[in-house]
């Protein structure tokens, strides 16, 4: 049966009622509490290295973590390192490190020192729901937290990446509520060691621009921030499951050929850099394909990165390749020209 235009709005009602920022009790006048101070020397970008870029090799075995630093230097000439905490795994245990791995850490430390490097950030999945309704499994993710924070500060990074997730049968409202009362907690530690906290959109409702930058501006915290990826606007689909994305968009496959941001499962990623360059505290360029000029097929990144150079933003800018047609060490490079030949256009 042919879906009919009605039924069409219907459900991008829906699938999109919690895009507006309105929703959130935002205004344009509202001043964000998280932005980054500007560095007042230096290029306002600089080019860093998402270690998930080669999550390949790492995971098949072809590479050591401790090998990391090495690698990307004498790959790319890139010294500028963002941490997974989960290729930490032979070191420590899911929820963070344990006091006998301080040796392994340190050898971390010293490899990138005498490499001239520096480690920007660490990347933390598997530790909960930071928003979970659940208080003490929420206060247990916010305090699995806390080693990272500690080994952050031993490695000398300004930041841990976290995920903004709670339980998908609650209003988009309560589940910022819930999260920003985790991320709270969790920044008053990290501000202890003067470490940040910042939220990538990575799925669910925290790629829903609108709704990641109530939740920023509930949390209220100086030291709490977001991390803006190019490619991870999808509110419906699951990363690594895309059962609920199929089902969602099945009913209406036969109605035409409408675009994942016409159905409602993709918030617009453009909008959405331009929803959390306010309260940025870093940027992840996430590439997968590129066409005979090498530019990026899925996201327009002169387009983007215009969004991020006009919202004052100075800082790094991770590469994080996640292509399947190039390796993993030719898409590492067909992103940083991208990112240099962008970088030059924009001054």
């Amino acid at each position: 049966m042919k879906v009919t235009s009605f039924s069409r709005r219907q459900f991008l009602r829906v699938g999109s009622q919690s895009l507006g920022a309105a929703a959130f009790g935002l205004s344009a006048a509202c001043k964000p509490s998280t932005s980054v101070k500007p560095e007042e020397k230096g290029p306002q970008f600089k080019i860093s290295l998402a270690e998930w870029s080669l999550h390949k090799a790492l995971k098949a075995g072809e590479m050591e973590h401790l090998d990391f630093p090495k690698f990307t230097k004498d790959n790319f000439g890139i010294t500028a390192l963002e941490h997974v905490n989960q290729f930490f795994a032979r070191k420590t245990d899911k929820f963070g490190l344990q006091p006998n791995k301080r040796e392994y850490l340190l050898e971390l430390k010293q490899r990138t020192e005498d490499l001239g490097m520096d480690n920007v950030l660490i990347m933390c999945d598997g530790v909960g729901k930071i928003g979970d309704s659940n208080v003490e499994k929420r206060k247990n993710t916010v305090e699995g937290h806390y080693a990272w924070v500690e080994t952050a500060k031993l490695l000398g990074c300004h930041s841990i990446r976290v995920n903004a997730s709670s339980d998908a049968k609650l209003s988009p409202e309560e589940q910022a509520s819930l999260c920003a009362d985790g991320l709270s907690r969790l920044c008053d530690f990290a501000k202890q060691h003067e470490i940040g906290v910042i939220v990538e959109n990575h799925g669910g409702l925290s790629s829903d621009g609108a709704w990641l930058a109530s939740v920023m501006e509930k949390t209220g915290r100086n030291n709490c921030g977001t991390l803006p990826d190019f490619g991870n606007f999808y509110i419906v689909k699951n990363r690594g499951d895309d059962k609920k994305y199929q089902a969602a968009k099945k009913p209406y496959e036969k109605d035409g050929a409408y675009t994942e941001s016409e159905l409602g499962l993709e918030y617009d990623r453009y909008q959405g850099i331009k929803d959390l360059m306010p309260y940025a505290k870093g940027v992840s360029a996430k590439s997968h394909d590129f066409d005979a000029e090498g530019e990026e097929m899925h996201t327009d990144f002169h387009k983007a990165m215009k969004i991020v150079k006009d919202s004052g933003y100075r800082g790094y800018v991770g590469i994080e390749y996640e292509g399947k047609e190039l390796s993993e060490p030719d898409g590492i490079k067909a992103t940083q020209k991208l990112l240099e030949k962008v970088f030059a256009e924009l001054g």
